[in-house]
């Protein structure tokens, strides 16, 4: 399993966090995903997938991200 995480922009409330966790948890292949700080986003997933693909998915639900 690979782990990346991410910084998320804009991800101020409950409602915001759970909106891109879901996003990210719909992808196959993504084994987990966290919100361990504030404006952060920890994705578990596997050797299929790539970062772009998880920027692609948060993007897709209003929120900028990249790596940190």
């Amino acid at each position: 399993m690979n782990r990346v995480l991410l910084g998320v922009r804009g991800l101020e409330d409950a409602a915001s966090v759970q909106k891109v966790l879901s996003a990210l948890r719909q992808i196959k292949g993504v084994d987990q995903v966290n919100n361990p700080h504030p404006g952060q986003v920890e994705v578990v997933y596997d050797s299929s997938l790539t970062v772009m693909d998880f920027i692609r998915a948060i993007r897709s639900v209003g929120f900028l991200a990249g790596m940190l």
